[in-house]
């Protein structure tokens, strides 16, 4: 018999549809970021792409990765986000609207913590241009 490990990430932030809200914000802040759009590429997308679609599939990838019972449908992280060429900088402000969409939300320091190192394993599949001196981009 397996010891209980007590409610999943999933369960802890409230389900689908409190993930959804904090999704909902974050989009909401990545899409109109000025820091993030200074990219052309990424600017393109933002106005090509639907931010009700953008918002669905975030939604799953978290809930799926927090434990929930939602598959994530989309396309891979490094698909989705090879071509825009992100820089480092432009994933510390994508990571600055996640803190500030999560204490928007009041979410737990061990819940915000737990989601960051979520969104932190896939820095490595998004972010294409390193800082300066950092060495090479990724493959």
């Amino acid at each position: 018999m397996q010891p209980d490990q007590g409610p999943s990430l999933y369960d802890r932030l409230g389900g689908v549809h409190s993930i959804a809200t904090v999704v909902d914000d974050l989009i909401d802040r990545v899409m109109s970021d000025p820091r993030l759009n200074k990219n052309p590429a990424v600017d393109e997308a933002h106005h090509r792409v639907s931010p009700a679609g953008f918002k669905f599939l975030v939604t799953e990838m978290v809930c799926a990765a927090a434990g929930g019972p939602q598959q994530y449908s989309g396309r891979t992280m490094g698909d989705s986000h090879r071509h825009l060429a992100i820089a480092e900088d432009e994933w510390e402000s994508f990571m600055d609207d996640l803190h500030q969409a999560l204490a928007k939300y009041q979410v737990p320091p061990a819940e915000e913590s737990e989601i960051v190192a979520i969104v932190e394993g896939t820095r490595d599949a998004i972010v294409m241009v390193p800082a300066p001196g950092a060495g090479p981009p990724n493959p």
